[in-house]
């Protein structure tokens, strides 16, 4: 029996294997499932892979800043997300933890340290880098206030919004989740509604100004 499931969701092969092999070294008992983009890591949720944890990368195909941080956890808000990044920007990890991530593993990390870190959240404890200072507010007013518009959206509000971000229009956005074009526009509308903006081109201004400064 497994003892733990966790999906890496990272872009770079030699680095999901090198994590994968970090962990499992640490378990009797772990299943790993990998994604290199956003899109894979939400169909293996999708189609029934249960994880203890997700360990998502923050810059990879199909994420636009906090994005797919913000996604998971309002689609699978009982799945711990913690973010393993490049950066070890501390406004980066002050807005990760903002967003819901239940730690932030920088990739500099030493091996034992990922083993620690992972350890704590599975076991239901937040982890951050021993030199965080908990004490900063990590965002400025205008950021927090459109953190909390974001966090009104549904999941398939979050989603449609990732798309419009990538440029897509209504129609290349109904066609890839397999629904009508009204019920795009519908979403779109409900979308600026609960962001206070006037139109697509001021949702997506709005989603980056979120990560306006900071290094992902």
């Amino acid at each position: 029996m497994t003892d733990y499931r966790i999906v890496i969701a990272d872009d770079h092969p030699l680095f999901r294997g090198a994590l994968r092999q970090a962990l499992v070294d640490a378990y009797d008992k772990l299943e790993v499932e990998e994604a290199g983009n956003l899109n894979d890591a939400i169909a293996l949720l999708e189609n029934g892979v249960q994880p203890d944890l997700v360990l998502l990368d923050l810059k990879m195909p199909g994420v636009q800043g906090f994005s797919g941080l913000i996604y998971l956890r309002a689609q699978y808000p009982s799945i711990p997300v913690v973010v393993v990044s490049a950066t070890e920007e501390l406004e980066t990890i002050h807005r990760s933890l903002e967003f819901g991530a239940s730690g932030y593993i920088p990739k500099s990390t030493p091996v034992d340290k990922i083993r620690d870190a992972v350890d704590q959240v599975l076991k239901g404890e937040i982890w951050v880098p021993e030199d965080f200072d908990h004490s900063r507010s990590g965002q400025d007013s205008e950021a927090a206030q459109i953190a909390q518009r974001l966090a009104t959206l549904t999941p398939q509000q979050v989603r449609v919004l990732m798309m419009l971000a990538e440029g897509l229009l209504n129609k290349q956005i109904a066609y890839e989740l397999g629904v009508s074009e009204a019920t795009i526009k519908a979403h779109v509308s409900a979308i600026l509604q609960k962001l206070s903006v006037e139109s697509r081109t001021q949702a997506v201004i709005a989603v980056n100004r979120i990560g306006n400064g900071v290094q992902i």
